[in-house]
């Protein structure tokens, strides 16, 4: 197979750190794993664990890839709301394509060992949500400053605890609670 990446190298066989089958480019040293593989070697060696202390150089792909099994655009799948890395995924083939380093930025972030974790809808969505979450964050931050966003959190957390919560809330946005005027 050719490199689905830099198109000039072969997709030779080859093992990821000697444990699961993979291809890698003779040419920028990419890797194409089958998650079949991975799982299946997963199984077989539930108690292993990936060296987390290592630091890479990642060489990312922007554009579109297509996969090297059946030509198709991959989709761009999102590690974490931590980083904004994104590594390619055949869902019609089952297939990652690991750009040089991206292996290396898996084990950093302590996701090495959950590869087929971050490919699935539910994790993917996690990210989403979360990176939504982060942004309404920064908004507030901006709109009320810190020190206020920190207080209203906390006034917040405390209201959502009370069993009386709904009159909690009539009672702190009424313009004034003891008028019987509206």
């Amino acid at each position: 197979m050719k490199c689905t990446s830099c198109k000039q190298g072969e997709l030779l066989p080859s093992y990821i750190e000697g444990q699961f089958r993979a291809h890698t480019c003779s040419n920028c040293k990419g890797n194409w794993i089958l998650i079949e593989d991975y799982v299946t070697w997963k199984e077989r060696n539930p108690q292993f664990t990936f060296d987390e202390t290592t630091t890479c150089e990642i060489d990312e792909t922007k554009k579109a890839v297509l996969c090297p099994v059946t030509g198709t655009i991959m989709r761009k799948m999102r590690l974490s709301t931590a980083t904004d890395h994104r590594i390619d995924y055949s869902a019609s083939v089952g297939g990652v394509w690991l750009d040089t380093g991206e292996w290396e930025l898996l084990k950093s972030k302590g996701l090495a060992g959950s590869l087929n974790a971050v490919l699935t809808a539910h994790w993917q969505r996690n990210v989403r949500m979360n990176s939504t979450k982060d942004n309404f964050t920064e908004i507030y931050k901006d709109k009320f400053g810190e020190e206020s966003y920190n207080k209203i959190k906390e006034l917040r957390s405390w209201l959502n605890s009370q069993p009386n919560k709904a009159d909690l809330r009539a009672y702190l946005l009424a313009e004034d609670p003891y008028s019987a005027d509206k």
